[in-house]
């Protein structure tokens, strides 16, 4: 499977409570493996900078990995930025060759 990094704001209008992030956490991960069922994921940061989070995550293909970021967008009122990526390893030994 692919990884994938998707980083994402959310807007300042979806969570107007602590608690919500828990209900937003619930929504998301219960739409995900529904709709979703492949894709794994790798971990969770809460991040400072532009962004709120950065989640990494295993899918198929790059379908399935977007439909991963438009659930985050329409659940979380959210703007998402997703990103491709492989294991340092990996790209040495491509560029190595």
């Amino acid at each position: 499977m692919s990884q994938y990094i998707v980083l994402t704001r959310v807007s300042p209008d979806a969570l107007q409570t602590p608690e919500g992030l828990l209900d937003l956490e619930k929504q998301v991960k219960d739409r995900v493996s529904k709709e979703c069922p492949d894709v794994r994921w790798k971990n969770n940061l809460a991040v400072m900078g532009p962004y709120d989070y950065l989640d990494i995550f295993e899918a198929p293909d790059n379908d399935t990995a977007m439909r991963v970021s438009a659930i985050i967008r329409s659940v979380g009122n959210a703007s998402t930025e997703l990103w491709p990526a492989t294991d340092w390893s990996n790209f040495r030994d491509q560029v190595l060759k």
